[in-house]
């Protein structure tokens, strides 16, 4: 059993209920066996890992279905994308239940309103890395995707910022090193510095610790981009 049948066989807390509960419920059939689903169903209350996996994967059939259409290349991109951040076993079983997810219709305003009401806004922030990650995995993030992803990240209360912030690690445009620091160009060396600081904090993989030691690895790639683009200012304006 890889870690993504373990997360939903833990339990789907909060993520049983609404539109999510109605998705998870014809999924996990063909995930896990009886006796493993009605203990995952048992525990409404808390946010679990579990909860935070069934929404990860619909987000993520959501932007794949962007254009109307899913190709085998897509999958195979986003295989290889969990492949790098759980190994193969439970990249397996994560594809596995995203096909059945495609095939079904997704209510993407309510399931974002779910989210918003009962994830932190940390992990709402680590789901987003996650869906640009997903996005880009083919090298490009095309411009149907952009456009859910935007929906998803607004619907979810994601400050516009805080979204560009997420974009700017992975589409490199001009003056993506401030967008991801969240600062204008012309701020000062101070400001900068201050910049810095704020999001280093944001982004920092222990606001994520509760989903457990995965999610927190994932963690920090976003923190590690916030590193990158603080360096690059710096050696751009001779900072010590």
């Amino acid at each position: 059993m890889g870690k993504f049948t373990k997360w939903i066989a833990g339990g789907l807390g909060w993520a049983f209920l609404g539109p999510l509960g109605g998705i998870a419920g014809f999924v996990i059939g063909s995930v896990i066996d009886e006796t493993s689903a009605t203990k995952s169903l048992g525990s409404k209350s808390s946010t679990t890992p579990g909860g935070y996996v069934m929404s990860l994967l619909v987000l993520v059939a959501a932007v794949m279905k962007a254009d109307n259409k899913v190709m085998r290349s897509e999958l195979n991109y986003v295989k290889q994308y969990f492949v790098k951040m759980f190994g193969e076993e439970s990249a397996a079983e994560a594809i596995k239940m995203l096909k059945d997810i495609l095939n079904r219709d997704i209510p993407l305003y309510q399931v974002c309103d779910q989210i918003r009401g009962n994830l932190d806004y940390s992990s709402r922030l680590q789901l987003l890395h996650f869906l640009f990650g997903v996005a880009s995995a083919d090298g490009r993030v095309h411009e149907r995707e952009l456009d859910v992803i935007e929906v998803i990240a607004s619907r979810m209360g994601l400050s516009q910022k805080d979204k560009n912030s997420i974009k700017s690690m992975f589409i490199e445009e001009t003056g993506y090193a401030y967008k991801i620091l969240e600062v204008d160009p012309e701020a000062s060396n101070e400001e900068v510095k201050k910049a810095y600081r704020k999001m280093a904090n944001k982004y920092h993989p222990d606001k994520v610790s509760h989903l457990g030691e995965d999610f927190q690895k994932a963690a920090h790639q976003k923190f590690q981009k916030v590193n990158e683009a603080y360096e690059k200012i710096k050696k751009e304006r001779n900072l010590n």
